[in-house]
């Protein structure tokens, strides 16, 4: 307008758009309700109350799971809270919020650190931490969510489907986007990859539908060129895994595929926390000694200390699943095989464990400050 010599003052002062709560979320719940419609694969609902609970639904609203009105509208009409149901959800609940209290927030600190430092000051040990630590902050920060979302509609009766299922254990790209917020990935897929065509079209017809559906991607967590290129970098190696480097990689060993899928996440994700592509860039470069260290620049040791630390060990054995898979055959084990004195003292060990995760909770949440999960901000 100023270019045309328009001065008006309306035109002169920004406008601040709020956007409403949850729109990223919401909105894809609107999407697959009318296209199922549409489709004919479920039937219109005429009660508007009934509608209206399955699209402002509290517990997963703000930061998902992508919920879908064919997998909640019997339970809308009709369903049963068990004690059993309570007990899950319960518990399911305050997994969340132990791993969002106990192993997110640490890891943030580290993370939000070295994403601030100087470029003088980046150093590649100390960038391939950053990352790393951002890497797990972003999976236990958003799981948290999904496990409380996914925990307080179970003690409501309502079944959800799981959004997580330990990507960081994947061996590819591919086996990457099964594992990781599933109910966006396979929303992409039912309502953008297929109706493109899929994988049933030609071979450059298929490449093109990944990119698409990555750029799509990227643009939904936010209208910023990193989110753009990171999109664009999951759907490159995902052709390129499909142009012949999956079948390499299963003639690998696993610790050779498991090591190359957890490289490609922890790069793309410094496009996902970086402000710019100029950051991420510098970043990037200094990772793999593009840029020659400084006098300035930090060491690593600087950040090794402290519940930080021990978060990033922590949270990296629990990511691979073995600790929870290894509790749960415990307890099998307990309940079929032990007497009733070892039960006891199992349950006994086991609460006082989940009051000790409680007490340290409840101190983090009293003496820390204000850390909202990541996923507020799409």
């Amino acid at each position: 307008f100023e270019s045309l010599g328009l001065h008006v003052d309306l035109l002169m002062t920004p406008i601040q758009v709020i956007m409403p709560l949850g729109i990223s979320f919401y909105t894809f719940h609107c999407l697959s309700y009318t296209i199922d419609v549409y489709r004919g694969l479920i039937a219109p609902t005429r009660n508007i109350i009934e509608f209206a609970t399955y699209l402002t639904m509290f517990p997963q609203l703000i930061a998902g799971p992508i919920v879908r009105y064919s997998t909640v509208f019997k339970q809308l009409h009709q369903r049963v809270v068990t004690p059993i149901d309570v007990e899950v959800g319960i518990k399911r609940f305050f997994t969340g919020v132990f791993k969002k209290i106990l192993i997110a927030n640490p890891l943030a600190v580290p993370a939000d650190a070295i994403f601030g430092l100087a470029e003088t000051e980046l150093s590649p040990a100390v960038c391939w931490y950053g990352a790393i630590c951002y890497t797990l902050q972003i999976y236990f920060d958003f799981s948290a969510y999904s496990d409380m979302a996914i925990g307080l509609a179970r003690v409501m009766g309502f079944h959800f489907l799981e959004n997580f299922n330990y990507p960081y254990v994947a061996e590819s790209v591919k086996e990457f986007w099964r594992r990781w917020h599933i109910s966006l990935s396979t929303w992409f897929r039912d309502y953008l990859y297929i109706p493109l065509g899929g994988s049933r079209a030609s071979t450059l017809r298929t490449y093109f539908n990944l990119w698409i559906i990555f750029l799509v991607c990227g643009l939904w967590h936010g209208a910023s060129w990193t989110f753009v290129v990171w999109g664009a970098y999951h759907g490159s190696f995902l052709v390129f895994e499909r142009l012949g480097l999956e079948q390499v990689l299963l003639r690998s060993p696993r610790i050779v595929r498991h090591l190359y899928a957890t490289a490609v996440v922890v790069v793309g994700w410094v496009f996902f926390r970086a402000d710019d592509l100029r950051e991420a860039g510098l970043f990037l470069a200094h990772m793999v000694r593009a840029i020659p260290t400084t006098v300035a620049s930090r060491h690593i040791s600087e950040f090794l200390s402290g519940i930080p630390a021990l978060s990033v060990i922590v949270g990296a054995l629990i990511a691979t699943g073995i600790p929870l898979k290894a509790w749960a055959g415990m307890n099998r084990r307990i309940e079929q095989n032990a007497g009733r004195a070892i039960a006891f003292v199992w349950q006994v060990t086991s609460f006082a464990g989940v009051l000790i995760c409680c007490i340290l909770v409840w101190m983090n949440l009293i003496s820390g400050s204000y850390n909202p999960f990541i996923y507020y901000r799409f």
